[in-house]
């Protein structure tokens, strides 16, 4: 049994920026195919809308959502990953750390 007593505050921060861009990457994705859909529908007349038919600013804003959101995913992870770093490493005064069980095979 190996306990973590600490956390490098900034390695953790950059780890949980690269989750949070994989998790905004992929609603980026569902975002904009999801609104490339429901364009769809409307050019196609099966769906109502108060816009003009066709492709139309949502849609922009739809495919802009893959890298924004990727983008935004990633700084809020870095800002999270920080706090969460600091207040592991803080707590562990009180907790005595985190303990890890690892198997070793030969």
């Amino acid at each position: 049994m190996r306990k973590i007593k600490r956390i490098g505050v900034f390695t953790f921060a950059k780890f949980q920026a690269f989750l949070g861009a994989l998790i905004g990457l992929i609603c980026g994705i569902l975002y904009s195919f999801g609104g490339l859909i429901i364009d769809a529908l409307v050019t196609m007349g099966w769906m109502t809308s108060t816009e003009t038919p066709g492709l139309s600013y949502g849609t922009v804003l739809a495919f802009g959502a893959l890298i924004g959101m990727p983008i935004l995913f990633s700084i809020a992870g870095y800002l999270l990953g920080i706090a969460e770093a600091i207040l592991y490493n803080f707590s562990t005064k009180w907790f005595n750390g985190l303990k890890l069980d690892f198997e070793y095979e030969d």
